[in-house]
């Protein structure tokens, strides 16, 4: 019933001690004031201030590590969130493309994503309840406290819940049965609604999540003495959801990649073939539009985590964590060169792909360069041997790409490569018929080369040769640059390819295997960075349950060693992939007895 309700209370690995140079008369002050606070709270408050724990105050089981339990079951029960919470998004557009157009393959492309979705749904309940389970057991204080706070929106939570499920289920269920031309508008009202309910449920989450990290409506004890919106729309609120929402829809558009090209490698007849490869491109489709505007989302939370608390930005970014942030730009690097991969595999549909081949190695050559920017880190972790013989801590060459006008300038230009990556697989099986084709493809040549040089002199010149204030500031232009790049060159080519002739008929399926490996290891990757982004947006919170009013102390109440950290998370990991693949196969067995979809024929028939 209550799903996702323990989900984000208290993630286990957000217990922490100051290894990372918290100034210890900070904690001392705020214990203090929080001593006060609840001395001086009156008696009669429904509302009761925080509780001050002790090591005996947190339960045991069984020897089970409560915080490696609810760890993994939270983390587990995030990634089905993000995908069951994504996929109806993206199936309601689907769906709806499908009734204008009047093709049925995007009708049955749609029916065969939700069909995948339902399963994950259930695994969802179950990885929520144990989630829950491994709360109310082992930090029923935790749990008591923030009930205590957000009851309302609890109920309310499960009302919506319940919702949900009802959508869920009738949008499935009533598939074919709601067809028709009345019929398939209530269809995709139901899947509107849908969307609606699962988006608010994030909402209500997100609220639990963010008033942990950046608590509203308390005062220093801990007592609640404010209205519920207080609490629910802190300060990192709108951040959180912005980014979870954009992060939601990528992640849900690589697993369902990873779902087609299961089916394309398991398949038996060209036209299976055909049907998964048309599935996967488009599931990678999605994947794309959703991971080019990522890091402008996360780069907006980190900046609204610093300007809330510049004690927990100093955490993130300089701390303890910071070199995790180099096996995030590792993954991000691998997220951008496996989506670009898969478009450059892809050209080989069509007859007219082959007249870009030889502009993908310039792309490749581009791309890897700026990712060897991305992941460059600024101070190296290096013996006192090393140390000497190098003259410091900082590399004279390799130092300054470390620091992030360098970063910001390497991911701005490995969005703009993957977005040009899209704009040749897109026109690779088009003849423009226009008469200006050629002015457009110049004003578009021009576009890029004066994007990229703006991005170079902005995180050049004011990244090394000025102050602070405008290094931070640089990085806005340089956003904006990119977004408006990406609309502009969308426009201009839609003009020129405006009732375009084909080359050749497209031939789908006509892929090499190795390319969907690449959409195996876009949803791994995919997978594996959120967990490491999970645990750093949760350990900046040190040793708090509530930063700064409700104090951990726990006997795991100290910050995971990175090593020990991604340990957890790979075994996450796996653990996820595993339940996914049960998923695609229950999704294969119980469509062993449909017909091979009609509408795909061999070339030339």
């Amino acid at each position: 019933m209550v799903l996702l309700f323990g989900l984000l209370f208290v993630p286990p690995e957000v217990a922490g001690l100051d290894l990372i140079g918290l100034d210890g008369g900070v904690a001392f002050a705020a214990e203090d004031a929080a001593t006060e606070a609840a001395a001086q709270a009156d008696v009669a408050s429904p509302y009761q201030p925080a509780p001050q724990l002790t090591e005996k105050d947190y339960p045991t089981f069984l020897g089970f590590n409560g915080r490696i339990f609810v760890w993994i079951a939270a983390q587990l029960h995030l990634w089905f969130a993000a995908f069951v919470l994504a996929v109806p998004i993206f199936v309601f557009i689907i769906e709806a493309i499908g009734m204008k157009t009047r093709d049925k393959r995007y009708d049955d492309m749609a029916y065969e994503f939700i069909k995948v979705s339902l399963t994950a749904y259930s695994l969802t309940a179950i990885v929520g309840g144990l989630t829950l389970l491994g709360l109310l057991v082992f930090y029923p204080h935790v749990m008591t406290y923030m009930t205590s706070i957000f009851k309302e929106s609890m109920i309310f939570y499960a009302l919506i819940f319940f919702a949900e499920s009802a959508c869920l289920y009738v949008y499935y269920y009533g598939w074919h049965w709601l067809q028709g031309p009345f019929k398939k508008w209530v269809h995709l009202t139901i899947g509107l609604l849908l969307n609606a309910v699962g988006t608010l449920l994030m909402l209500l989450a997100n609220s639990w999540l963010t008033f942990m990290m950046s608590p509203a409506g308390v005062d220093a004890g801990g007592v609640f003495n404010g209205e519920i919106w207080d609490a629910m729309h802190n300060f990192l609120w709108n951040p959180i959801n912005l980014h979870r929402f954009v992060a939601n829809i990528a992640y849900g558009g690589s697993i369902i990649g990873a779902y087609a090209a299961y089916k394309f490698l398991s398949a038996r007849t060209p036209q299976e073939k055909a049907h998964y490869d048309w599935m996967g491109y488009n599931a990678n489709f999605v994947a794309i539009a959703g991971l080019l505007p990522l890091p402008f989302a996360g780069y907006y939370l980190v900046a609204e985590i610093y300007a809330y608390s510049q004690q927990m930005g100093i955490t993130l970014m300089g701390g303890i964590f910071a070199w995790l942030f180099i096996i995030q730009a590792v993954l991000i690097g691998t997220l951008f060169l496996s989506a670009n991969y898969y478009l450059w595999c892809g050209l080989g549909r069509s007859e007219g792909g082959v007249r870009y081949y030889k502009y993908m190695k310039y792309l490749a050559v581009v791309i890897v360069a700026a990712f060897l920017v991305w992941f460059t880190p600024h101070t190296l972790v290096l013996s006192n041997e090393e140390l000497k013989a190098l003259g410091g801590p900082y590399h004279k060459y390799l130092g300054p790409l470390g620091i992030m006008p360098a970063k910001n300038t390497a991911v701005n230009i490995m969005i703009l490569m993957t977005y040009l990556s899209f704009l040749y697989y897109r026109r690779a099986n088009k003849i423009a018929v226009v008469t200006w084709v050629k002015a457009g493809n110049a004003a578009q040549i021009a576009l890029f080369v004066m994007a990229c040089a703006n991005i170079f002199f902005l995180g050049i010149y004011h990244g090394y040769f000025t102050n602070t204030v405008y290094k931070v500031a640089a990085s806005i232009p340089q956003v904006l640059t990119t977004l408006l790049v990406i609309v502009i060159a969308t426009v201009i080519d839609s003009m020129i390819y405006k009732n375009a002739k084909e080359v050749a008929p497209q031939r789908w399926g006509r892929v090499p295997p190795r390319s969907q490996y690449a959409l195996f290891l876009l949803a791994v990757s995919f997978t594996w960075l959120m967990g490491l982004m999970g645990y750093i947006r949760s350990g900046i919170r040190q040793h708090w349950h509530v930063v700064d009013v409700f104090r951990d102390n726990s006997p795991d109440a100290f910050t995971p060693s990175l090593g020990y950290a991604t340990n957890v998370i790979s075994v996450a990991t796996i653990l996820f992939m595993a339940m996914v693949i049960f998923v695609f196969w229950l999704a294969q067995i119980s469509g062993q007895k449909s017909e091979t979809p009609g509408f795909w024929k061999e070339p030339g028939q």
